[in-house]
């Protein structure tokens, strides 16, 4: 009993610095301060649970992140299979332009983001592009941590991130073209 309450007091002592790193991370996947709380509270649970599978001297910041992650997208598949629960005395009453979207984290972050042109040529990605775009470029985070948050090699991080970078450029340039022409087009007609 106490080396459990060694263990839990060293877990304290070594993960509770990142709190408010995974809050800010929690708060851009889920868009709302209630949500991001929840998830830093289940994460921190997660990862008290499994901290004798930790390995002492490996990243832990990038661990806790994973588990956030992890849990994060967890929920969100989770919450998709569910069917949509509507309350009986709201159905009938609902307005039919109501619906219910749920995006994704990247989604989410990347609707946020001041220019519309690179968030759809982002959003256009594949998942495991965007995602590793997403954490590489718009949340900073160096090519071994993204390899350790999204489980694979650190060649394959570098890889992907080569060819999300190479697709949004071309898309980008097909864009400008695409508006240049316009204009062109429109000084002609005038």
């Amino acid at each position: 009993m106490a080396m459990h309450a060694q263990a839990a007091e060293r877990f304290a002592d070594e993960a509770l610095p990142y709190r408010r790193q995974l809050y800010r991370i929690a708060l851009r996947l889920t868009g709302n301060q209630a949500d991001a709380e929840d998830l830093v509270q289940e994460t921190y649970a997660k990862a008290c649970a499994g901290y004798g599978g930790f390995t002492p001297g490996t990243n832990l910041r990038a661990w806790l992140c994973r588990i956030e992650a992890n849990t994060f997208y967890g929920d969100y598949r989770a919450s998709r299979r569910r069917p949509l629960e509507v309350p009986v005395e709201g159905f009938y009453g609902a307005a039919a332009e109501r619906t219910v979207t749920i995006a994704s984290a990247e989604d989410a972050a990347l609707a946020r983001m001041p220019d519309p042109l690179v968030w759809a040529a982002l959003r256009a990605l594949p998942e495991h592009l965007k995602r590793t775009v997403f954490l590489a470029d718009v949340e900073g985070y160096k090519y071994a941590e993204v390899a350790e948050m999204t489980g694979v090699p650190l060649g394959t991080v570098m890889s992907r991130l080569h060819r999300a970078r190479k697709r949004l450029r071309a898309r980008l340039e097909l864009v400008r073209r695409a508006e240049a022409r316009l204009e062109h087009d429109e000084r002609q007609a005038s």
